[in-house]
């Protein structure tokens, strides 16, 4: 299944690099996108209660989406777009219950995150997908123990383009959902605050929240530090099996903008009623 995957992804990959900007615009223009305000389900574990203005993808659309602006088609996620002209991609990992009693160090995950670029780069390579390296932290790591939120802010290079990737893990009763907003530097603050007011409308569904952990539940094997460096990505690291698992673990949590600047002037004019 994972060879099958790995070359629809492939054929797709060179047919996207292949499109104009214009091409890959109307392409994303034609994805089946719900408008908001709308109660929306997302990966089947949560409900996201969209606002007005803000639009919505299935997971076969949001993997059209990821293709066509150049990240790693990974399946499994939906994808939000708010009119204030960013995007944010949500997936669910089921590695179960987070005890979320680690202290994090920074530094040494920003190290390990650097580390991972080399694998992860050579899985983008593979599917003709231009390198993505990791800079710093925009926004140090910090875990809120009342939300049960665990976010972070990094910056990301690509074709000399800087983007930014601020991620909001919610940690829930059989795994962890990932929220991650695709912003530019010159934005990144407004943008967070606009993307935390849309996770309001964000609950796990009834049996999936964090409280509702019960004795015999599965719980995860690492903390919140693992989160953060790539997940299962740095078990299979520090188990001594990056060689089998290859760049593939690593290469779906960091998220280039790709052809944003064009969709957020199309979602503005779409929203304002003027010609895009």
């Amino acid at each position: 299944m994972r060879v099958a995957i790995c070359l629809f992804s492939l054929i797709f990959s060179l047919h996207a690099h292949a499109l104009t900007s214009e091409e890959r615009l109307e392409s994303i223009r034609a994805l089946d996108w719900h408008n908001g305000p709308q109660a929306e389900n997302v990966v089947a574990k949560a409900v996201l209660k969209t606002r007005d203005g803000d639009m919505f993808i299935d997971e076969v659309n949001s993997r059209k989406f990821f293709e066509l602006t150049g990240n790693i088609p990974e399946p499994g996620n939906n994808i939000l777009y708010s009119q204030d002209g960013w995007w944010a991609a949500f997936s669910f990992d089921p590695i179960g219950f987070v005890k979320d009693d680690e202290k994090i160090d920074a530094d040494a995950l920003m190290k390990s995150m650097k580390e991972s670029d080399g694998p992860a780069n050579e899985e983008r390579k593979k599917l003709g997908i231009p390198p993505l390296y990791t800079e710093g932290w925009y926004i140090p790591p910090h875990y809120d123990t009342v939300t049960k939120r665990l976010e972070w802010g990094v910056r990301l290079r690509s074709e000399g383009r800087e983007s930014l990737n601020y991620t909001i893990r919610l940690l829930g009763r059989t795994g962890v959902m990932s929220a991650t907003l695709v912003s530019s530097p010159t934005r990144l603050d407004a943008d967070v605050k606009s993307f935390k007011d849309a996770l309001t409308g964000f609950d796990f569904n009834s049996g999936e929240r964090y409280a509702e952990f019960k004795q015999g539940d599965r719980v995860a094997e690492y903390g919140l530090a693992a989160l953060i460096a790539g997940g299962a990505a740095a078990v299979a690291t520090k188990k001594g099996l990056w060689s089998v698992v290859g760049g593939f673990l690593a290469a779906f949590w960091k998220i280039i903008a790709g052809v944003g600047v064009a969709i957020a002037a199309w979602f503005r004019s779409k929203f304002s009623g003027k010609s895009s």
